[in-house]
């Protein structure tokens, strides 16, 4: 099936987007990537929802893969990408779509549902659940200094880090790394890319073709705008204050996902205290889900997509 899948280059904003299409149903999936991701990390959910009669649309975010980069990265924030979404739909001729967004692309999702809800049937999001950006969006300051998300908040030093390695090894490093159950800390003495062990295979569920596809795409963008959106960004206040996400959501979490060990995550999704922010949200467990659980568990995931949005008017 993945030959059946269309791509194209779509403009949104003056930036020309790389969209991938499956499907001719009259309801529309938007799938929206994290990092170190891509459109492609959304192939088996593209297949499975266009088979149950929807049309799938994933896409590489601006300055991500295919797509143009904006003139000035390092003045983008999380907010722009909202606009990007809504601009994706219009020039698609979309009136309302589910999203679904994965890691930070959970983020957007949310935050177009809360400003835009009545282009939004229903809000999917696997492994990061409702978060405001601005200064508390992670509490960097409770983990050691050495955590992956400061270190690459830190301008240059990333760059240096993964400058060292092919575009190719530092995916690899990253999907092992953030396939386990612990937070990326480093050492004093270490970058981020030291964690990794090289006699670490790749996760059984992601082939070296998968690996070459994801590198590919990365050569083409490198990680500059990766490095602004989400990291760098992160703190940056959107302009919102009590937002609130009123259309049908669901968050699917693994239980082995290493986000749960942020501080105070955990408590935040299981008390159910996130439902403040999106009264009308389920919370499905899968329990040996990774943080890529889309890729790892995907029969199950596309089961749970599927009967949500089956569910939904739009």
């Amino acid at each position: 099936m993945m030959e059946k899948i269309q791509h194209s280059e779509v403009e949104v904003k003056g930036l020309k987007l790389h969209v991938a299409e499956i499907g001719t149903g009259s309801k529309a999936v938007l799938f929206l990537h994290g990092f170190p991701e891509i459109w492609y990390t959304w192939r088996h959910q593209m297949i499975a929802v266009a088979n149950a009669g929807y049309r799938a649309i994933a896409f590489d975010f601006r300055g991500y893969g295919l797509s143009q980069k904006p003139a000035e990265p390092e003045k983008e924030t999380m907010y722009d990408l909202v606009h990007e979404i809504v601009g994706l739909l219009d020039a698609l001729n979309i009136t309302k779509a589910f999203l679904v967004g994965k890691d930070f692309g959970a983020i957007p999702a949310y935050l177009t549902a809360a400003v835009h809800p009545e282009r939004v049937g229903a809000v999917i999001t696997l492994g990061v659940p409702f978060l405001l950006p601005g200064p508390s969006a992670v509490q960097n300051h409770l983990l050691p200094k050495g955590f992956y998300i400061t270190r690459w908040q830190e301008p240059g030093r990333a760059e240096a880090d993964f400058g060292r390695f092919p575009v190719k090894s530092v995916i690899r490093n990253i999907y092992t790394l953030f396939s386990r159950s612990e937070i990326p800390i480093a050492a004093d003495d270490q970058e981020i890319m030291d964690l990794f062990n090289p006699s670490t295979p790749l996760p059984p569920w992601f082939s070296e073709e998968d690996l070459a596809t994801y590198a590919s795409l990365y050569e083409k963008s490198g990680f500059r705008y990766a490095l602004q959106v989400p990291y760098r960004s992160l703190k940056v206040e959107t302009g919102l204050s009590d937002v609130k996400v009123t259309i049908p959501a669901v968050l699917i979490m693994g239980e082995k996902d290493y986000v749960f060990k942020f501080p105070g995550m955990e408590d935040y999704i299981r008390s159910g205290a996130v439902k403040n922010a999106v009264p009308d949200l389920e919370i499905t467990y899968i329990p040996e889900g990774s943080h890529f659980v889309h890729e790892q568990i995907p029969d199950k995931v596309n089961q749970l997509i599927i009967e949500f949005i089956d569910k939904q008017r739009i």
